[in-house]
């Protein structure tokens, strides 16, 4: 006999839920081992697994409730009273917002995206955004007093933040973040009795770096402050930078990096702490920063919401060079673009919808190296009719049929990712002054050699394909010719061997899908001669394919790259052997 009572119904879902979050746990506990270790290629596939466990656990609860209940006895009346029961068994949890999005993710996977309210899911939060200790009874941060002089203070969070390999040079280290300290606040901050340091407990583990993140405080002013960790060699961790520049704090929680391992108990704590450092970030940037990238995903959403009651402006189709497979349109008061994969192809392209969700998905799950825009995909997006341009939903409907409707006075979308909008860097280039255009080009070099040491090569790399962050940062964002650089025949033009070969208009030399010839980006990227020979200048080696070769062979010899989201005093990225 099949059970479904409602409380059985959101007991299951809790219990998967419970089970998700374990995982994540251990995955996330990890960390630590892994950087003293310098197990970076471990450090990879835990990034990997982690991201696809959230959606493994709604399956794996849909097919239970399936089992168990039943499709026919699994009504909105029954759905109602469970997420009354809900509410009830989560109250005592330290993360009761993110047990909310993973209900919200069960409702959708079962009754597909229809008839979503605050009386079958959580539209909006029952708990107003607070996690288990709204009234702060736990603390989340160790807090430092200035009675003693500053290197002391250092001398003792080294201690409290020790790893068991020791510290490299730790009288170098205490230095560092003392002058990090006394360079960021005046003599009168010392002295301030309700000055103090306060440093979130957990470390930050991203990549090969670690991080001790907090603030300097008094009763007037806060100061963001960030100490970066490197285990570079067998003698232990170094401070690699103190880093106190709010813009700095800002681009090391960049949507262009893979999401934190940070041990996060109490989530809206965290948070709300790191808001502090961060004003100009939103809440969902935040949540998806420390690796809660589906409830950060609900956060987007409450927020959009919120923001289309509050403007009037309409859907536009995003300004810049139209593409061939992806439709991108844009809110102009929103800095946010929406993309979706047309129905057909431009002829050029030779992949499937099936490639471009895979390729979409390989972004998610790689290293993302402060190069390449961070997305969250959704199906049955629902909008508003008369908040759509004509012309931009009569393109739509057009280019993308399979994929949007009209319903009533809504546009439903089946399927679409959003990312943050940037400028496209064609149409920045066009519009900068000499100083920012040769900024920018040096940027855009930097962006591809950074992405194919990471063993990305992103294929369509015409400057339209890429943006400007308002750091000035160049970042990728077109993804459905990436391929992994591994996987790529870089070759040298042949010299022709004839003059009707030197003559001929097509190439008389045989090309497989796989071959690339670094030598044709010059003309093919930059139609200007000036752009080019700029560009030549500053990153002529892209050009040629013993480049492209070389690191095709250090990544297969187990190299890996350091990338720095920070500034670091007469250092470059390097590489490391793993």
């Amino acid at each position: 006999m099949k059970i479904y009572s409602p409380r059985q119904v959101a007991q299951t879902i809790l219990d998967g839920f419970a089970a998700y979050r374990h995982q994540f746990i251990n995955i996330t506990l990890g960390a630590r081992e892994r950087f003293e270790q310098q197990d970076w290629r471990e450090v990879q596939k835990a990034a990997q697994e982690r991201i696809d466990l959230y959606e493994n656990a709604v399956q794996a609860v849909h097919r239970t409730l399936s089992e168990r209940v039943g499709y026919e006895n699994l009504t909105l009346e029954i759905w109602a009273e469970a997420r009354h029961n809900y509410v009830i068994l989560i109250q005592e949890r330290t993360d009761p917002e993110l047990c909310e999005t993973f209900f919200n993710s069960i409702y959708c996977d079962i009754f597909r995206h229809q008839n979503i309210n605050d009386q079958t899911a959580f539209l909006n939060s029952w708990f107003g955004g607070h996690g288990g200790n709204a009234t702060g009874q736990v603390e989340i941060f160790m807090s430092y007093t200035f009675d003693n002089p500053v290197l002391e203070v250092c001398d003792q969070i080294l201690d409290d933040y020790g790893f068991s390999v020791g510290w490299a040079s730790r009288v170098a280290d205490r230095k560092k973040m003392a002058k990090g300290i006394e360079q960021l606040v005046s003599s009168d901050f010392f002295v301030d009795p309700s000055a103090r340091l306060e440093l979130l407990k957990p470390v930050f583990y991203r990549n090969k770096g670690a991080y001790l993140v907090g603030r300097l405080v008094t009763e007037t002013a806060i100061y963001p402050i960030v100490f970066a960790l490197m285990h570079r060699s067998d003698s232990g961790v170094e401070v690699d930078a103190v880093i106190t520049d709010p813009d700095e704090v800002s681009v090391v929680f960049s949507f262009t990096r893979s999401y934190f391992m940070v041990d996060v108990p109490i989530p809206a704590d965290f948070v709300a702490f790191l808001q502090t450092l961060m004003p100009g970030k939103q809440t969902h940037e935040l949540y998806t920063a420390i690796g809660f990238y589906k409830h950060g995903k609900t956060e987007f959403v409450r927020l959009f919401n919120r923001h289309l009651e509050t403007s009037n402006d309409a859907f536009i189709i995003a300004p810049g060079i139209k593409g061939l497979v992806m439709a991108v349109f844009t809110l102009p008061s929103f800095q946010i673009v929406f993309k979706l994969i047309k129905d057909k192809f431009g002829p050029s392209k030779n992949v499937t919808r099936q490639t471009v969700l895979d390729k979409y998905h390989l972004v998610k799950v790689h290293d993302r190296v402060g190069r390449m825009a961070d997305t969250q995909e959704f199906s049955n997006l629902s909008l508003p009719l008369d908040r759509f341009d004509r012309e931009c939903l009569d393109e739509l409907l057009e280019l993308c049929a399979g994929s949007v409707s009209i319903d009533g006075d809504r546009v439903v979308i089946r399927h679409l990712y959003t990312e943050r909008r940037m400028v496209p860097l064609n149409i920045y280039i066009e519009e900068a002054s000499d100083e920012a255009r040769l900024a920018a080009l040096d940027e855009y070099g930097e962006a591809i050699k950074q992405l194919a040491a990471a063993n990305i090569f992103p294929g369509d790399m015409l400057l339209k394909n890429f943006g400007v962050t308002r750091h000035g940062r160049v970042v990728f964002y077109d993804y459905d010719e990436i391929s992994y650089l591994t996987e790529v025949n870089f070759r040298k033009i042949p010299e022709p061997q004839t003059y009707e070969q030197e003559m001929a208009s097509e190439p008389w030399y045989n090309i497989a899908p796989e071959d690339v010839f670094p030598e044709e980006f010059a003309t093919f990227l930059f139609p200007s001669a000036k752009i080019r020979q700029e560009f030549a200048k500053l990153h002529g080696d892209l050009f040629e394919a013993s480049y492209w070769i070389e690191l095709q062979e250090r990544i297969k010899a187990g190299q890996v790259m350091e990338f720095f989201p920070y500034k670091t005093a007469g250092q470059a990225p390097g590489w490391s052997l793993i």
